[in-house]
């Protein structure tokens, strides 16, 4: 059968019977609050084995969204929606109907029994009870939502753009941007699964799959002295070493959540600049060139990822160059150094990486696709990462990664009580 264009897909869904849009979960049973993981963690902290339950509950209500400074569990995925609204109406309708499935997902409870001869309010893949899990639904909304919009143009974020090509990027036009992104994370991959099938079957009428990918972070067994260390990505290195603290609120409020000292939108404060990437590994070739020279093309040993300018020391000793103004012990091209110099004009360009490691099988031409998919969030797009991955073009390691998609888009604001819902703010200052 041959694929509609968009616009026809669209025309369809909007004449789509409204008895069959009607939410089933008016009613239903929603769990009680367990205790909430860990806010402790750092977010780069690889999973430890046996330490997660599927009661784990990431508590959705608050002044910035779940997902963004909480630390990983094992599984993530991204999704990216075209978005049907022709009016502000619709779109608050949208919004609400989001709100509302991301409040019961990420709480958990017993989906009602409908009719047999109905199709079944739930998927039924994580059983006749839905747990927490740990689940954050993060909610990012993209350039195409307020360019195509006359009653949005205004109220873009100043830093929000259509994400363009560096020069080592290969990007596939059907894995990329996006009206609006909706990031899963959770212990279960199955719990991702269900969560984005629930929001595709109960918003058929005004979300538009465009892409997804998902990845995971390898769990691993708790050490003797009690130490966490970063998970490995598929290069075999730490991924995540010298990320910025999200312990530290006053850390977080200047590198990732944006404040009313920024000339954003009013409506924007609380939210965050939200840049995803595919990156593709090419693992075969890296696989077969020396470790030394996988070390200097990343400035970090690989066992322990120490800086090459402290050897002996761990991951979490930073960098020092400051004896190494020629790079003979770490490489001026290295990855660490360029995208992190370590000046004090280099502060301003600091992100929180938040990534998962992919795999999509093979190629056509019979080569692993694997990789990365890096997802960073910061306070302003143009000084993070654009201004990082500048630093980063002709850098050595791309000969072996190339990145495939992704996008810009703008985590918005928390949902602060159960009478508030998803960018309630843009809608308000959309009316005023």
């Amino acid at each position: 059968m041959a694929t509609l264009p968009l616009a026809n897909r669209r025309l369809l869904l909007k004449t789509m019977g409204a008895a069959t849009l009607t939410c089933p979960f008016a009613g239903m049973a929603v769990a009680s609050p367990s205790p909430s993981t860990s806010a402790h963690g750092k977010i780069t902290d690889a999973p430890i084995a046996r330490s997660a339950s599927q009661d784990d509950l990431v508590p959705f209500h608050g002044t910035h969204q779940a997902g963004i400074t909480t630390p990983r569990p094992a599984n993530g995925m991204v999704a990216a929606f075209d978005v049907i609204a022709d009016s502000l109406d619709d779109l608050e309708r949208l919004l609400r109907r989001v709100t509302e499935r991301v409040r019961f997902l990420t709480t958990g409870g017993e989906p009602p029994a409908l009719d047999p001869l109905l199709p079944p309010s739930d998927s039924g893949i994580l059983g006749p009870y839905v747990r927490p899990d740990a689940l954050t639904v993060t909610l990012a909304l993209g350039a195409s939502l307020f360019e195509d919009k006359p009653w949005l143009k205004q109220l873009k974020p100043r830093h929000l753009s259509r994400m363009t090509e560096f020069s080592n990027d290969a990007l596939i036009a059907s894995q990329c941007h996006g009206d609006l992104t909706l990031q899963f994370c959770a212990n279960m991959q199955d719990t991702t699964i269900h969560a984005l099938r629930d929001i595709v079957k109960n918003i058929p009428d005004q979300l538009v799959l465009r892409w997804k990918q998902e990845g995971n972070v390898p769990v691993i067994e708790p050490s003797r002295d009690g130490v966490v260390e970063s998970a490995r990505n598929f290069l075999g290195f730490r991924d995540g070493s010298a990320n910025p603290d999200t312990n530290d609120t006053a850390l977080m409020d200047h590198v990732v959540w944006v404040s009313d000292t920024r000339n954003e939108p009013a409506w924007a404060v609380g939210g965050s600049y939200q840049a995803v990437r595919i990156i593709r590994n090419f693992v075969e070739r890296w696989d077969r060139t020396p470790l030394n020279e996988q070390e200097q093309i990343f400035g970090r040993k690989r066992v322990t990822g120490a800086p090459l300018s402290a050897i002996d020391a761990s991951e979490f000793h930073l960098p020092d160059y400051s004896n190494d103004p020629e790079g003979n012990v770490t490489p001026l091209d290295s990855h660490i150094r360029l995208a992190n110099p370590r000046t004090p004009e280099s502060d301003e360009n600091r992100i929180l990486r938040r990534p998962f490691n992919y795999s999509n099988g093979i190629t056509k031409s019979g080569h692993l696709d694997q990789g990365l998919l890096f997802i960073a969030y910061q306070a302003d797009l143009e000084k993070g990462f654009i201004t990082v991955q500048r630093r980063l073009d002709g850098e050595p390691l791309e000969e072996y990664i190339q990145p495939v998609g992704g996008g810009y888009f703008y985590a918005v604001p928390g949902v602060k009580d159960e009478h508030d819902y998803l960018a309630s703010s843009l809608i308000g200052a959309a009316r005023a």
